[in-house]
């Protein structure tokens, strides 16, 4: 049976390279915003399935630029 990975607030940062907080972490627990925790007494835990998912939902899809489209700059 597959046991579920938790991240504290520390590594959840750490995960993002720092660009989200701590601070922002419980910033957004308390507006109830942000990825989905558990808390379980004074420990604040982050599901990893839960996290994936979240980046999942914020994932921007850009689209491609086709091959024969002249580039600004390209002109000689």
């Amino acid at each position: 049976m597959h046991s579920k990975q938790y991240l504290t607030p520390d590594e959840v940062s750490a995960r993002y390279r720092g660009s989200i907080s701590v601070g922002t972490l419980r910033n957004w627990r308390a507006m109830r915003i942000g990825p989905s925790f558990v808390k379980i007494g004074k420990a604040v835990l982050y599901p990893l399935d839960e996290l994936d998912a979240w980046d999942e939902k914020n994932k921007v899809q850009c689209r491609t630029i086709p091959r024969h489209i002249e580039q600004v700059g390209d002109r000689a």
